[in-house]
């Protein structure tokens, strides 16, 4: 259940910010000085985001085209996102790709600028705002343009790859 698993993994989300939320937001000096147990939360974090991030992404986005029959699935995600806004699915394409940057810049570690890792952390954590707003804009636009369609069961999941076993 697409959806179902989307919200399930903003939850997931949400739980591992409420974990590091005693020493947000970081500075380098804090970042630094981690115990072992906040390097795991805030692990457990980058995890998240990113599963969220990549899963909107790559399943959610082109769940909503394909439902509408929307032929867009050989297209470039730059192209999918434009018409995702022109259809009042997300609100900015900018912030989509400025949520994609951030979850990017995961793949780079500097252990040798705690300030570098402390400041992209930061972004990451105000970035989650604009991943719950695209999630509440999608939600909302398919219950009121499409009430008989239940996320998860009606949208084609299968095609993408997504099972119960997902969280």
């Amino acid at each position: 259940m697409l959806g179902a698993n989307v919200n399930g993994m903003f939850i997931t989300l949400f739980h591992a910010m409420s974990s590091i939320r005693t020493f947000r937001p970081l500075t380098g000096e804090t970042y630094a000085t981690l115990s072992d147990e906040q390097v795991q939360d805030v692990d457990q974090f980058i995890l998240r985001y990113t599963k969220l991030q990549d899963t909107m992404g790559s399943r959610l986005f082109p769940a909503i085209l394909q439902y509408l029959t929307e032929q867009f699935e050989d297209r470039p995600m730059l192209d999918k996102l434009n018409r995702l806004e022109k259809l009042g699915f997300i609100d900015s394409v900018e912030k989509w790709q400025t949520v994609r940057s951030i979850r990017n810049k995961f793949a780079h570690d500097y252990p040798d600028d705690p300030d570098k890792n402390a400041a992209q952390l930061n972004l990451a954590f105000e970035s989650v705002s604009d991943l719950y707003a695209m999630l509440s804009i999608v939600s909302t636009k398919l219950k009121a343009e499409y009430p008989v369609l239940e996320l998860g069961k009606s949208l084609p999941v299968e095609s993408f790859g997504f099972g119960a076993d997902c969280d």
